[in-house]
């Protein structure tokens, strides 16, 4: 069964592949936090403990997560989550039974950490003329809708990473593909995006959409690719 990168909200967790949460221990890879107080009225967290529920990935691959606990004489107990919305309560001495949960318990018990968590990153790419900084009619157009989206996101950052084909020399296409970048920055900034929140970055032709030999026109590497977040 294969396992997938991970995120963690307050006590709502994933796990990254091969990590263990180790609660209670300065070096820990789980994020959790003891519940907020809003929630007290609802199942609560045990005193001095923590609660750690494992969430599902978004595209479904399977995911789990360890939480091991230490009591004072070093002896270790560990409890495996490892299907959606299983819960487990973790004392300062160890954790608790491992308990079943659903999708719409969970939404209710951690509404405000749910509500919280800002939408994930949205990536966008757009393309140029052969040799220049001039965008294609399409993505011009489609810029146009990039901005709208990212003025959406309240306090939104901004990554740009200019790239080139393989005509040229190596030189060249990494001057050209950081001017590409920055043409795009502009944009940002001429729509009210503070200078500080949109970096570019330029990468010549080292990562190709396509994989060509040297001196080959690809319309989809001549390209802008943009990370909202």
């Amino acid at each position: 069964m294969s396992r997938r990168p991970a995120r963690a909200v307050g006590g709502l967790a994933h796990r990254a592949p091969g990590r263990t949460a180790r609660l209670g221990r300065a070096a820990t890879t789980l994020l959790a936090i003891a519940l907020l107080a809003a929630c007290a009225a609802k199942p609560p967290a045990p005193r001095g403990g923590t609660r750690v529920t494992l969430l599902p990935q978004a595209d479904g691959t399977p995911s789990a997560v360890v939480v091991r606990s230490a009591d004072a004489a070093g002896a270790q107990t560990e409890r495996t989550l490892d299907l959606p919305y299983q819960t487990v309560n973790v004392s300062r001495s160890q954790p608790g039974t491992v308990q079943n949960t659903d999708a719409a318990r969970v939404g209710t018990t951690y509404e405000p950490l749910f509500t919280a968590v800002p939408p994930p990153p949205e990536r966008f790419v757009v393309y140029f003329r052969t040799g220049t900084t001039v965008l294609t009619a399409e993505s011009q157009a489609a810029l146009v809708r990039v901005l709208a989206a990212a003025q959406k996101r309240s306090g939104a950052e901004i990554v740009l990473v200019g790239h080139t084909d393989t005509t040229s020399t190596g030189e060249a296409n990494d001057a050209l593909s950081i001017r590409r970048a920055m043409l795009v920055r502009e944009q940002f900034v001429q729509r009210g995006f503070p200078p500080a929140l949109v970096e570019a970055t330029g990468r010549g032709e080292r990562d190709l959409a396509v994989k060509t030999r040297d001196g080959v026109e690809e319309a989809r590497n001549r390209r802008v690719e943009i990370l909202v977040r």
